[in-house]
């Protein structure tokens, strides 16, 4: 286990050696594409040149043995941002797709949100307001089922219906672009939180990698930053609030499907959350992945189908578990970031991505787009027809 510039340890899961996983960084020339299996690392890039490539074969774990090239690779200088390479988020032509709305917790929180209309010192009279009438224990109730269309109704009739009920409890889910392909951060970058917000927090979450056919390949983990208060003004804001510089952060690698790690694994999964300030607050918080109210597979399932592609795949953030809310500044208010702070991601089969809080202006801009990445494939010789 390493440290970043965060502080907080980024770390591959302690079983690494015995799965396959897939990683990216930035070497000297350029990007390279990293496999680890076994405990030893390859280099994929000469064989496939994108991640997207790789991920969309027919076996991405097989290939690494058929395919790769064995490498000399410093894994834990990699970790700590020590070594001759630069760790960079896994995925690169893939589209970066999220959902929302699709915990209990969240759909609460969202809807507090839209209530307060991103006034924070509401939130608490709120909430209390909307538990009286739903109560407390959401988690058995099906999206589109029949009870949760009563439940509907009942919120209708109340005037409490929400367009984030709609998306919690109806039959469709909430899919929309986090970010452009190539614009998410890797564990011990700095994150992006606009200077404009004053209400906003980390959503920890499983990330899917989804192949363009829709087969769930493997998974990784991920921090859909999210400025609460300018979603909560309207709905119709969530490009803004979601999609700033440096806002998505993916990493530390993807964990690929084979015999020891399934989807299976995802849905018994626990994530933890820990942020530390540098004015000494602290907060910690676990989530379990298997509280979604609707399965990982239907999710990839209104993702990938015959109204829906992503050829060269897709990095599917399957929604937060839990939106902090443990005071911070002052009774009432909730938590919302600081700069500075620390903040660690961690799943025992997953590892731990980490990652400190600053101005979106002040985190490196975003230059190496599709264009700069083809650009430099085909400098290295590595783009064939």
């Amino acid at each position: 286990m390493s440290r970043t510039e965060t502080g907080l340890p980024t770390a591959l899961p302690e079983d690494w050696r015995e799965g396959h996983f897939a990683l990216r960084a930035e070497g000297p020339d350029g990007p390279l594409v990293l496999a680890l299996a076994g405990g030893r690392a390859y280099d994929m890039t000469p064989a496939f040149a994108t991640a997207s490539a790789w991920l969309n074969a027919p076996d991405p774990v097989g290939a690494i043995a058929a395919r790769g090239r064995p490498i000399e690779l410093q894994v834990e200088a990699l970790l700590a941002g020590s070594g001759p390479l630069t760790l960079l988020a896994p995925f690169d032509l893939q589209a970066l797709k999220a959902c929302g709305v699709t915990y209990v917790r969240s759909m609460i929180e969202r809807v507090i949100e839209e209530r307060c209309r991103g006034d924070a010192t509401q939130a608490e009279g709120v909430r209390a307001e909307f538990r009286a009438i739903i109560g407390e224990d959401l988690t058995a109730l099906r999206p589109g089922s029949p009870e949760a269309m009563r439940l509907k109704e009942n919120l209708i009739a109340r005037g409490w219906w929400s367009q984030y009920l709609e998306v919690g409890i109806g039959p469709d889910a909430e899919i929309f672009t986090k970010g452009q392909p190539l614009s998410a951060v890797g564990s011990g970058a700095r994150i992006g939180i606009h200077p404009g917000s004053a209400w906003n927090n980390p959503e920890p979450e499983v990330v899917l990698a989804v192949s363009g056919e829709g087969r769930i390949v493997g998974a990784a983990l991920g921090n859909d930053v999210n400025l609460r208060d300018v979603e909560g003004r309207s709905a119709l804001l969530l490009g803004r609030a979601k999609d700033n510089n440096a806002a998505c952060a993916i990493g530390p690698a993807i964990r690929l499907f084979d015999a020891g790690f399934t989807l299976e694994d995802i849905r018994r999964a626990e994530i933890t959350l820990d942020i530390e300030g540098t004015d000494g607050f602290t907060l910690s918080e676990r989530g379990a992945v298997g509280s979604i109210s609707r399965d990982p597979a239907e999710l990839v399932g209104q993702l990938v189908n015959p109204h829906h592609q992503y050829p060269d795949g897709a990095a599917f953030f399957l929604g937060t578990p839990f939106s902090p809310s443990k005071d911070r500044d002052a009774a009432g208010m909730g938590f919302t970031h600081h700069i500075g702070d620390r903040v660690r991601i961690a799943s025992p089969r997953l590892g731990a991505l980490a990652n400190v809080v600053d101005r979106t202006d002040a985190c490196p801009p975003w230059r190496f787009g599709l264009g700069a990445l083809m650009a430099n494939l085909a400098r290295r010789g590595l783009l064939t027809a």
